[in-house]
C-alpha cells in the first residue's frame, strides 16, 4: 500500500511516500527556517505564501525520489491540524487537487497523531504506551491502549516546552529557532543556577513552563542590573536539567502507573540530546522509542505513516469537503 503524505502546518512544506506504513520512499521537504530567522519565530503570512511557492515542486520531487507514477498511489494522508491555518489550507488544497486529479481516497490526519506515529517507521509500537509529545507548540503525555487510541493525561498550562525553548534562546541572545542552540550550548555547561522544578500539585501530569522561562529573564535582568556576567552555557545547562526532569520523571511515573510496554518520545523536541540522556539515566524498566533526528520535526513521512495505521484502525476515508483547523482536539477526532 503506497501513502502518499503531505505537510505543511507550520514552515515545513513536505511530500512523502511511504510504502506499507514501514518503508519510507521518498521524503521531500522545504524548510523555512532561513526565511524566518531574522524575524526570530515564524510569521504566518510569509509561512503560507512560500508554501505555494514550494508546493508543486515538492509534490514532484516525493514522486521522483520515490521512482513512481502518481497512479501507483494509493491513498493521500495530509495534515488538517492543528497549525497555522494559512499554511494548512495550502498542504490541504494541494493534497485534494493531487486526489481529484488521480481519483484518489484522501485521509485527513492529525499533527500530533503524525509525530507519534513517526515513531513506527524505526521501531515497533507496542501497546499499551505512553507517548510524551513535545514540541514548538505542544507538550503533552498521552495514554495508548491500542492504535489511534489517544487518552491526553497532562498538557502544559502555558507555554508549549519547544516555545519555552525558544524564549529563553531570545533572552540569552542565541539565534532561532532557540530549541538547537540551547541543547548545544547546555552541553558545555554546568546546573549551576539551580532554576526552579515546576511539578505543580501533587500527582498532576500537567506540565506549567511559563515560571520557569520568568526565572530565567529576572535571573538575566538582574545580574544586568548589578553588572554581573550571566554565563550562557551554565544557564543554558540549569534550563534544561530543570525541564528534562520534570518532563522525564512525570512520563516515567505515569509509565508505571499504567503498567505500560513502551514509552515513545514524539515532536521537534525529541531531538533534544539532553531530553535523551536523562531518559537513558532514569530509566531502568522501559523500552524507549525515539525516532531519528530526521523524523523528530516536522516532515510528511510521518503523516503518511499514521495514515497509513489509521486506515488500517478505523477503514473510512474523507471526501474533498475536508477542511484544516487551527486547533483540533486529538481525543475527539479519533473518538473510536
Amino acid at each position: 500500500m503506497l501513502v502518499l503524505g503531505v505537510e505543511s502546518s507550520c514552515d515545513e512544506t513536505s511530500v512523502s511516500i511511504v510504502k506499507d506504513g514501514k518503508e519510507v520512499l521518498s521524503n521531500a521537504i522545504h524548510s523555512q527556517i532561513d526565511i524566518h530567522q531574522k524575524f526570530g519565530g515564524v510569521v504566518p503570512e510569509i509561512a503560507s505564501r512560500n508554501h505555494v511557492y514550494q508546493v508543486s515542486m515538492i509534490f514532484e520531487e516525493a514522486l521522483k525520489q520515490a521512482k513512481v507514477k502518481p497512479q501507483d498511489i494509493d491513498i493521500v494522508a495530509v495534515t488538517i491540524g492543528p497549525g497555522l491555518i494559512g499554511s494548512l489550507l495550502v498542504g490541504l488544497n494541494a493534497a485534494k487537487a493531487f486526489a481529484l486529479l488521480y481519483k484518489k481516497p484522501i485521509l485527513g490526519v492529525h499533527h500530533l497523531a503524525g509525530h507519534i506515529y513517526a515513531n513506527a517507521i524505526e521501531h515497533t509500537m507496542k501497546f499499551p504506551a505512553v507517548a510524551l509529545l513535545v514540541s514548538g507548540g505542544n507538550t503533552e503525555l498521552i495514554y495508548m491502549k491500542d492504535h489511534f487510541c489517544f487518552e491526553v493525561i497532562g498538557q502544559t498550562l502555558d507555554d508549549a516546552v519547544g516555545e519555552a525553548y525558544d524564549k529563553v534562546a531570545r533572552v540569552i541572545g542565541l539565534p532561532y529557532p532557540g530549541g538547537p542552540a540551547v541543547d548545544k550550548l547546555a552541553h558545555s555547561g554546568e546546573d549551576i543556577y539551580h532554576l526552579p522544578r515546576v511539578y505543580l500539585e501533587e500527582g498532576s501530569y500537567n506540565f506549567s513552563f511559563s515560571g520557569l522561562k520568568s526565572a530565567v529573564i529576572n535571573l538575566v535582568h538582574n545580574a544586568h542590573q548589578r553588572k554581573e556576567e550571566i554565563q550562557p552555557e551554565n544557564l543554558c545547562a540549569s534550563f534544561q536539567e530543570a525541564v528534562c526532569e520534570v518532563l522525564v520523571n512525570k512520563t516515567l511515573r505515569l509509565a508505571k502507573e499504567k503498567g505500560v510496554q513502551q514509552i515513545i518520545v514524539a515532536g521537534g523536541v525529541s531531538a533534544n540530546k539532553g531530553l535523551k540522556e536523562r531518559f537513558m539515566k532514569e530509566n531502568k524498566e522501559f523500552e524507549i522509542c525515539i525516532p531519528s533526528i530526521r523524523y523528530c520535526t516536522d516532515n510528511a513521512a510521518m503523516i503518511a505513516v499514521a495514515g497509513y495505521y489509521q486506515y488500517q484502525k478505523i477503514k473510512k476515508v474523507d471526501d474533498l469537503s475536508l477542511n484544516a483547523y487551527a486547533s483540533l482536539d486529538l481525543e475527539e477526532l479519533y473518538e473510536i
